[in-house]
């Protein structure tokens, strides 16, 4: 799952440049997970950004670079259930 999870849909990831059905479905919504909370954590090198546009970068790559149905369960725990991070 680990070594999976920078793989895209598409198959423009790394480090097998895997695509579509052939990552595991842990590996896509772990991808999902990671995107949206890197995004959105400080670094030490950058401040986070906003969810908002964490999710936005999903919702945009959500069928080319990230799984639809893992997005939109991303986007439905965020936006219909009012998940948020911890401060």
């Amino acid at each position: 799952v680990v070594l999976q999870h920078h793989e895209r849909m598409d198959g423009s990831g790394y480090p097998q440049g895997l695509k579509g059905e052939s990552i595991l479905l842990e590996a896509r919504i772990l991808s999902v997970a990671d995107v949206v909370e890197a995004m959105s954590s400080h670094r030490p090198y950058r401040p986070g950004q906003n969810i908002k546009m964490a999710l936005d970068e999903i919702k945009t790559s959500r069928g080319v670079k990230y799984d639809a149905k893992v997005v939109d369960a991303c986007l439905k725990l965020f936006h219909e259930q009012g998940y948020r991070f911890s401060a």
